[in-house]
């Protein structure tokens, strides 16, 4: 005679391999998704620590690589607080969303009009006391509280990029810092 397991029970260790295949599969799933994730953040931001050096003169430089969609993209920091930047030559002021210009602690000042590739818009004069990007760090930028940007990237526009040298070859973008005589 052999022993048979009624019909509606399961045979000892079954449920147990089942629940343990989910949680493996369930892992995994997850573990993939960081990754996947990681790889999308490079894509959009290859320079969240951009690559800098100093040259024995004391030149500061910082190479930055374009992303996907052919801008530059970099992190750094105003006034301490971790930024995302990305680099338009076309913008007067650095601009910056009203969320992260609170986190940074910049004060509203004087209501201005500005003209943007999506109209006219009311901007808010501010002073950004302190913006690193790699081992470059600018002092009193002039800068523009924009409350119809959204998101959490900043602009960095010709108020800050004109206290740098910069020159683009290839996909590579080379900012230079020169220290003050």
């Amino acid at each position: 005679m052999t022993a048979s397991t009624p019909p509606n029970q399961h045979p000892p260790g079954k449920s147990i391999g089942q629940g343990m295949l989910i949680a493996s599969f369930s892992l995994g799933l997850i573990g993939l998704t960081f990754l996947f994730d990681g790889w999308l953040d490079k894509q959009a931001n290859p320079n969240q620590d951009p690559v800098s050096s100093e040259t024995g003169s004391g030149i500061r430089e910082v190479v930055l690589q374009r992303n996907r969609q052919g801008h530059y993209v970099s992190g750094g920091e105003i006034n301490g607080l971790p930024v995302t930047f990305l680099l338009d030559t076309g913008a007067t002021d650095v601009a910056i969303p009203t969320a992260i210009a609170n986190k940074a602690g910049l004060n509203r000042g004087l209501a201005s009009q500005a003209s943007t590739a999506n109209g006219v818009i009311t901007v808010y004069s501010t002073q950004i006391t302190e913006l690193i990007f790699g081992n470059i760090t600018l002092n009193n930028i002039n800068a523009s509280i924009t409350p119809s940007m959204s998101g959490d990237t900043i602009l960095l526009g010709m108020s800050a990029l004109n206290r740098i040298e910069f020159s683009q070859q290839g996909s590579t973008l080379t900012l230079r810092q020169t220290p003050e005589s």
